[in-house]
Parts: C-alpha cells; structure tokens; sequence
C-alpha cells in the first residue's frame, strides 16, 4: 500500500521536468504511452497517488504531498481532477506551466455535475467499476489487461478514491490562474460523458487570457491514454515554449522507469 506519492521518472533529456497527474481512480502508469511520446521533448514523470486512508485528503494537501516527492517541478500535464491538484501547484509558484487534458480546478467548473463530485467515491466502492465504465470513459474499447489504469478495480483502489472524492469538498478551491504568469494549454475531448466538452469554457475563463484550447475529435475522458500521439503533437509547442528545464533535482523518491484525430482550436 502506497502512503505517500511514488513517482517514476522518464527520460533524460534537457527539456522542461513534466508530472502527469492522473484524475480520482485511475493509474499514473495509464500516461505512459503519452510519455514516452514526449521524452524527445520533456522529462516526463508518472504520477501515483497515496492509497487508503493517505489518500483522504483534499487536492490542496495532495499537491503539498507531490511537490515533496518531486523536489522541484517545471510544468504539470493534468486529468480531471489532477487539474485541481495542479491548480494548487501553479498557484503556489511550483509550476511554470499546465496542460489540461479534461480537467477543471474548481468543480463548479463542471456545472450541475460539480455537486456531485463527492458521489465518484461511492460510485467506485460500490458499483464496482469494470471493463464497461472503462469503455465508456475512454469512449472506445479498453483491454482487459489496462482497465485497472483507467478505472479503479481493485478493492484498495475503490476504497482510495472513496476517501479522495469525499475530501474534496473539505479544503478551499485552488485561487484561479488568470493573472499569474503560468503558460497553460487546454485539450477536451469531444466525447467526454465525465467531464462534458462544456467544462473548457468555464476552465478558460480562470485560466490566462490567450490560452489555447483544443477540441480532440473524438476522444473520451482520457485522451493521454486513447490518442497519446495526437496529445503530444498538441502538447509539443506549449512544452517548447516553456523553454529548457530549471534545473530541476531528482527526488530521492523516485522509482526507476518503467519498461515495457483529428483536433482544431476552440
């Protein structure tokens, strides 16, 4: 059982150090696909969440849990609610740029359905999520073997994101980024059923003015994980202009690396 944030690092080369931060149930692991895509590029890292009752905690403390672990960071790649996680990052200075792949910061971002965000937990320990509720955040087939990286399915697993969920209503938003000096990119797929294509809108609206946002045709809840190479052809110019890394250190808790559309500005 993790009780802490574990991150694997990607790459060595020169370019900006990236965490991708996966959203409430699904494995870090589930963006290796797009990171491996990005390593000609950035130094990607995989992002895994503390387990059980560690991971009862607000999106505010998870942040102060994965800057930590890094050390120092120089931008975020973020899904659902990784994005508030990210949110509290570039707030807090600790990022100098954000991607947003499906994501929001505030659940008022998501409309009606941000009253409910809470109710993701008991959805994922009683309903018991599955190859089904995989297919349909992907909004394409998922391999048995790869369900566990989109959807929780492992008894820990849905007890994790049950304490997650319900502690999200428990700590203040992150503030909104329009006025910081954080470089930030949106990607929203248009056949999200868990984060509605609507939800850019009101995303952009806290986000710098003149950030791009783009609509991945086709695409389901996890773009990263469906459509990694689309996702890196996006990512490439904003990681390009956020310019070599800072010199960021490896965090002694890193893990060693793993081993083995079409889209139009909106």
């Amino acid at each position: 059982m993790r009780r802490e944030v574990q991150l694997t690092e990607l790459g060595q080369g020169r370019g900006p150090r990236v965490l991708l931060l996966p959203g409430l149930g699904a494995r870090g692991s589930g963006f290796l696909a797009l990171a491996r895509c990005l390593e000609p590029v950035c130094r990607p890292v995989l992002v895994e969440y503390p387990e059980g009752l560690a991971a009862a905690c607000g999106a505010g403390a998870l942040a102060r849990q994965v800057l930590r672990a890094a050390g120092s960071l120089d931008a975020v790649v973020a899904s659902s609610f990784g994005g508030m996680v990210a949110a509290h990052l570039a707030a807090a200075g600790a990022a100098r740029g954000v991607a947003f792949l499906g994501a929001f910061t505030r659940t008022e971002h998501l409309g009606l359905r941000g009253l409910a965000i809470g109710m993701m937990g008991p959805i994922a320990r009683w309903a018991r999520p599955g190859a089904v509720a995989a297919g349909l955040a992907a909004w394409a087939p998922v391999p048995f073997s790869r369900v566990q990286e989109v959807v929780p399915t492992t008894a820990l697993e849905r007890d994790s994101t049950w304490h997650r969920a319900l502690a999200i209503r428990g700590e203040a938003p992150p503030p909104e980024l329009r006025k910081l000096p954080v470089a930030c990119v949106c990607i929203q797929g248009t056949r999200d059923v868990l984060v509605p294509p609507g939800t850019v809108t009101r995303l952009a609206a806290s986000l710098p003015a003149g950030t791009p946002l783009h609509l991945l045709r086709g695409a389901g809840h996890v773009p990263y994980f469906t459509h990694p190479e689309d996702c890196a052809r996006l990512l490439q110019p904003w990681l390009e202009a956020l310019g070599p890394t800072t010199g960021a250190d490896v965090s002694p808790t890193v893990r060693p690396a793993l081993t083995g559309v079409e889209s139009s500005a909106a």
